[in-house]
């Protein structure tokens, strides 16, 4: 057993279904501390849905100094629910090696990252006992759930306390084929609409007496089909509007329905802003003249690094370690990364291998364990010491 995967395996044991944290923060503050972090827990969330987050910090030698820098390893304890247990090959929270490949639920999203955050301060801190800048973590327990009280929270408190961030990397997990092959340096932003077009049900006998709401909209529809958006930039793809659900009618074949209504998406680049595309969805709706009401929901704004700093260390640290030169990319769905956008300029997601997060068999190869580690170390020494 290494280090890092004796950690994991510890960790996986704790049955953490979003938002129970079960243990897996005390058990990362059971190594932190001894290491001269300050620990704090903040516990946020209604009772039924009780988050715990973590915040642990330990001061680099320019203290308060303006050229002072913190580092941040970003994460969550929390996991999604494990499906049938019976279609598991072994029992999903009894960590199990067979043939070179470790599974449990959790494997590799995301508590092999988090305990390759640990080790890798350990190793780094070895070497160099008083690096100058700081090293922090922010681990929640609600990012497989709503992510209403657990990474967002922790934002709000640090920027109230003035804390100040310069580099961060999200250990979501980020290989695509092979572990190395891609980090994330942004995500697009997801905004979601409820769209109410409002007819007058009638007798479809009497079609002049009732106003049909799907035939009102079709022309909208396809305008908005229709529509670029944006063009998207040299990170981010166009954005994209796509319609989810429509639903009409009472289940009469016989009756003209009142209302229509449609459920619909946007996601989005830095090249637009949530604000701009309502208003052109308005726009549209209202020049073809509809009677409707529409609510909006942001669920996420884009966030973007642009190659530097961070991306670098990550690049020549994976390099070094797998022979692969990673790709950018902003691809797939959204992540806590961008609630940490609003107070870090440099954020990166960069973990293991992807493919069978979430699934029956999660599960990550034993190989990529501690080379995970050792690129978290690399950076620290070119940032950190």
């Amino acid at each position: 057993m290494t280090p890092t995967l004796n950690l994991t395996c510890e960790l996986l044991k704790l049955r953490s279904d979003t938002p129970d944290d079960a243990g897996c923060q005390a058990l990362l503050k059971s190594r932190l501390e001894p290491l001269g972090f300050e620990c704090t827990d903040i516990i946020s969330g209604p009772d039924d849905f009780r988050v715990t987050n973590l915040w642990a910090i330990r001061q680099g030698s320019k203290g308060s100094s303006p050229n002072a820098k913190t580092f941040v390893f970003a994460g969550h304890t929390d996991v999604v629910p494990t499906g049938p247990i019976e279609q598991w090959s072994s029992e999903p929270f009894t960590p199990t090696v067979r043939d070179g490949v470790l599974y449990a639920r959790g494997a590799a999203d995301m508590k092999t990252s988090i305990a390759a955050f640990v080790t890798s301060i350990e190793q780094f801190l070895a070497a160099h006992p008083n690096p100058q800048h700081s090293i922090a973590l922010l681990i929640t327990s609600d990012e497989e759930g709503p992510a209403n009280d657990g990474t967002v929270k922790v934002v709000e408190w640090l920027k109230a306390r003035g804390q100040k961030l310069d580099w961060c990397i999200v250990g979501e997990p980020t290989g695509l084929e092979v572990f190395g092959d891609m980090m994330k340096n942004g995500r697009r932003g997801t905004m979601s609409g409820k769209l109410t077009i409002i007819g007058k049900q009638g007798h479809i006998a009497y079609p002049t007496r009732a106003k049909n709401p799907i035939h009102l909209f079709a022309p909208a529809l396809t305008e908005l089909t229709q529509t670029v958006w944006d063009e998207g930039n040299d990170y981010f793809p166009p954005t994209s509007w796509q319609v989810s659900n429509i639903h009409s009618g009472t289940g009469a074949s016989n009756i003209i329905p009142g209302e229509c209504v449609v459920d619909f998406n946007f996601r989005f680049s830095t090249a637009s802003t949530a604000e701009g595309l309502q208003q052109r969805v308005h726009a549209i709706l209202d020049r073809h003249g509809l009677d409707y009401r529409l609510d909006w929901v942001i669920g996420g704004h884009p966030f973007l690094t642009p190659a530097g700093e961070l991306s670098n260390a990550i690049d020549a640290a994976v390099r070094t370690h797998t022979g692969i030169t990673p790709e950018l990319s902003t691809s797939g769905g959204t992540s806590d990364g961008r609630f940490i956008a609003t107070i870090c300029p440099q954020v990166i997601e960069f973990g293991p291998l992807g493919r069978t997060i979430h699934q029956i068999d999660e599960c990550i190869e034993v190989a990529t364990i501690e080379p995970l580690a050792a690129i978290y170390v690399d950076v620290l020494k070119n940032l950190v010491a």
